[in-house]
């Protein structure tokens, strides 16, 4: 069997969907917690931390599994595609320690330090979360040869 003939080339769109999941569970975790709703906040919370989790595991399995997709677009989209990778990479590197660090105060009970590293947290994860589901698009969807 080809790789592209296996069940993981599924993964994709799983992984863009966990990681869709995730960004809207990130958003609703910050509405809840700016209502004062505790516990609605710690499930969504936890719940995105779950589901970007899963998401990683399937990146890995993928990328071990298939190799490399290289991006076919040309032209200024080119330009904008790696722009996008390139800032999406860099910061999913950066938002492991701090997805960890934020998680780890809020366990301890350590709310006034959590809340100060939560305000670079929360926008950063939004920003791989999204920017994760655009590199699927336009990787997968916009220009995959036919």
């Amino acid at each position: 069997m080809r790789p592209s003939e296996t069940s993981m080339n599924h993964l994709p769109e799983i992984n863009a969907l966990l990681n869709s999941l995730s960004a809207i569970l990130v958003v609703l975790g910050y509405f809840f917690i700016r209502r004062k709703r505790i516990s609605a906040h710690k499930v969504c919370m936890l719940s995105a931390f779950s589901l970007s989790a899963l998401f990683l595991v399937c990146y890995v399995t993928y990328h071990f599994t298939e190799g490399i997709k290289y991006f076919t677009g040309t032209g200024a989209i080119r330009a904008v595609y790696f722009t996008i990778l390139t800032s999406h990479t860099i910061l999913a590197v950066v938002i492991v320690p701090l997805v960890l660090i934020t998680l780890a105060r809020a366990l301890k009970g350590r709310f006034d330090r959590h809340r100060a590293i939560a305000r670079w947290t929360l926008p950063l994860w939004l920003y791989v979360s999204v920017t994760g589901v655009v590199v699927y698009f336009m990787l997968f969807r916009l220009y995959t040869p036919r």
